[in-house]
Parts: C-alpha cells; sequence; structure tokens
C-alpha cells in the first residue's frame, strides 16, 4: 500500500490544478505536484516550495514509479479521455486511490471497469470530485431520497460564469457526439437541441436545454434512478453552442476544424479572474418525478464553480486521507452522503 499521507496532484499547473493545490496549501496539506509540463511544474514547485514531479501519461513504468509513493492520486489534468486510464491503471496497480475533476459521463462509465480491481487492492476509485458532479450528485440523491421508488431525474443547472479553456477543449471534442440521457437504465444518445425543460433557479421558471453532463452516469449509480437527463439554463452562449452542434458539429468535428477552433481557444483567458471568482454563483435543480405522477423539487445554491471544485476536491482528499473511503467505483453521496455538500461554505440547499 501506498504512504499514508502523501497527496498528489497530477496536472497542478493547469487552471483547476493550481486553485485545488492552492486550497490544499490552505488546509494544511503539502501536495506532490505533478504533470506533463516540465518547465511549467519546476516554476510553480519553486513558487510554492513544492516537490515535483514531471511523468507523461504515456510512460506506465515512470506512472507507477510516480504513484507509489503516494496515497492519493487527484487527477486534474484534462482531457480526461486521454489522462484517466493510464492514471486509474498506475493507481490499480500501486494501491493509490484515485479522484479526478472530469465532467464527463463517458469518463465515469469508464471507470467502473476497474470496480473489481480496485477492490482486490483496497483502494477507492471517486471520478468527478469537483462541483460537476459533487453538488449536483449530493442534490440528486436528497430528492431520491425525498422520493424513494423515482423512475426520473430531471438535473438543471444555472451559472455566473465563463468557461476554462480545458472546460472548452473538452466540449470540442464532443461536439458531434449529440446529448446523452440515461434511459431505462442505458445512456443513449439525443440530438442536440431535441430536449427542453422549465426550470425554477429561483426567479420562475426559465427555459433549460438537455446537455452532456456527467451526472446522467453518477447520478444512476448514486440513486438507482433509470431515466435522467441533465440542462442548463437557455442563455445566448447556450443556445448558440446547441445551435452549432446540431446543424455543424458534424463539420466542426473534423481535425481541421478542431485544430483551428483550438487554436482560438487558445488565445483566451484559461478561465475566470479572481474578481469573476469572487462574485461567482452557480443553481442546481433536482426534480425526481415517481410512476404515480409525484414529484420531489430541491434546489442548491452555491459560490463560484471553480472555487467550489478546489473546496470539494480537497474535501474528498482529506475524507480520503483519515480513512473515510470505499473500496471500488464510488461517487460521493453513495460514500459521504446527500448531505455532504452543505459541509462547504456558500452553499444552501431548499425544497421546492
Amino acid at each position: 500500500m501506498a504512504a499514508a499521507s502523501t497527496l498528489l496532484i497530477y496536472g497542478a499547473t493547469g487552471y483547476t490544478g493550481r486553485l485545488i493545490v492552492q486550497q490544499a496549501l490552505t488546509r494544511g496539506l503539502t501536495p506532490v505536484i505533478a504533470g506533463r509540463d516540465e518547465q511549467a511544474l519546476r516554476a510553480m514547485g519553486d513558487a510554492y516550495d513544492l516537490e515535483w514531479q514531471a511523468a507523461s501519461v504515456d510512460d506506465p513504468v515512470l506512472l507507477r514509479s510516480m504513484t507509489a509513493s503516494a496515497a492519493v492520486l487527484l487527477n486534474a489534468a484534462g482531457p480526461f479521455a486521454t489522462t484517466s486510464a493510464p492514471l486509474i491503471d498506475a493507481c490499480v496497480a500501486t494501491g493509490t486511490h484515485y479522484l479526478d475533476v472530469t465532467g464527463e459521463a463517458g469518463i465515469v462509465e469508464a471507470t467502473v471497469r476497474w470496480h473489481d480491481a480496485a477492490v482486490r487492492r483496497s483502494v477507492m476509485l471517486m471520478p468527478a470530485v469537483g462541483f460537476e458532479v459533487v453538488a449536483s450528485d449530493c442534490l440528486a440523491a436528497h430528492v431520491a431520497r425525498r422520493l424513494p421508488g423515482a423512475r426520473a431525474l430531471k438535473l438543471g443547472w444555472d451559472k455566473s460564469q465563463t468557461t476554462s479553456r480545458g472546460s472548452l477543449r473538452t466540449s470540442l471534442d464532443l461536439l458531434a457526439q449529440g446529448v446523452l440521457v440515461r434511459h431505462e437504465g442505458r445512456l443513449v444518445s439525443v440530438a442536440a437541441g431535441s430536449l427542453a425543460y422549465n426550470f425554477d433557479y429561483g426567479y420562475g421558471p426559465q427555459i433549460s436545454v438537455a446537455v452532456s453532463l456527467a451526472d446522467v452516469s453518477s447520478a444512476f449509480f448514486s440513486t438507482g434512478i433509470p431515466n435522467i437527463e441533465t440542462y442548463m439554463r437557455a442563455t445566448l452562449p447556450v443556445w448558440g453552442a446547441v445551435t452549432t452542434a446540431q446543424y455543424w458539429g458534424w463539420w466542426l468535428s473534423t481535425p481541421l476544424w478542431q485544430a483551428i477552433l483550438k487554436a482560438q481557444i487558445d488565445c483566451l483567458p484559461p478561465g475566470p479572474s479572481s474578481q469573476e471568482r469572487s462574485a461567482g454563483w452557480a443553481t442546481l435543480v433536482a426534480v425526481a418525478e415517481g410512476v404515480s405522477g409525484r414529484r420531489a423539487r430541491s434546489r442548491l445554491h452555491t459560490g463560484d464553480v471553480y472555487g467550489f471544485t478546489a473546496l470539494s476536491a480537497v474535501g474528498v482528499v482529506e475524507h480520503t486521507l483519515a480513512g473515510d473511503w470505499k473500496p471500488g467505483f464510488q461517487t460521493p453521496s453513495r460514500v459521504y452522503g446527500p448531505d455532504f455538500v452543505l459541509s462547504f461554505d456558500e452553499v444552501s440547499r431548499v425544497d421546492l
């Protein structure tokens, strides 16, 4: 088994990774920082007086050497379709708990494949420990608790902020794949723009459009509800993205246009500024529906998405390091309960 108290943060020099490192230091942890960019790691290690290690996900021997000295690895390096599998492989091999901050259903689904091996090695695999899905997973579990036997779950999300470069790159990769929903227990893809729903985010019903979020996977494992859809409030940028995916996704997903769009994304700021984060907020609404037409609705309000991601990710790390974990693939609410989200600052929940 790995060292008893060592936290390894992979992808530490990225936008979200830096926020997580800062939160870890605030909480009295001394992480080892890691990633693919040796120059950036050296600079960050010097700035924070932290040990660092450069390792490519294409080098399984080096990854195992790196994870062998850690109790917990927290992966903040996207795209997770590239980084998660090699890092999970290494963690299972070395007996290291694996966490990440993905927001993709496909990554959550893929992590389940290592469940039996992780149980044998007595390690926990918990993907998506950021805002998406800690906040939404706990809210989903809460409405499922209020309405036992629910058959359908709809989750709506509204937020104040722009999206980081890393999240935009991931969105580009998913552009032509349609919208994932859970139908009678199975993940299926529906056309972008084909599903809409009105959620009350606190200022009256607001039309929202279905988008692919990790909850169509994580909430299924947390609640057992067989029909799940995830939505975002239909702001102009969201409508624009949906319309683009609906009519031009096949074209913009070609290698040429992917390269052009990613080059443009690289010219953007890495993410919201500290001023934007300090004023940021997010609101989630969960609606559970039973066969008799009964509904349970609840709303959750948090501070900014990226700040919450750092809080929740480090919060899960602290629990794990303290021995509060379960072996194999897990979701946040399955291990820590629906009220776990209320342990963080600036979080409130109301039943509607």
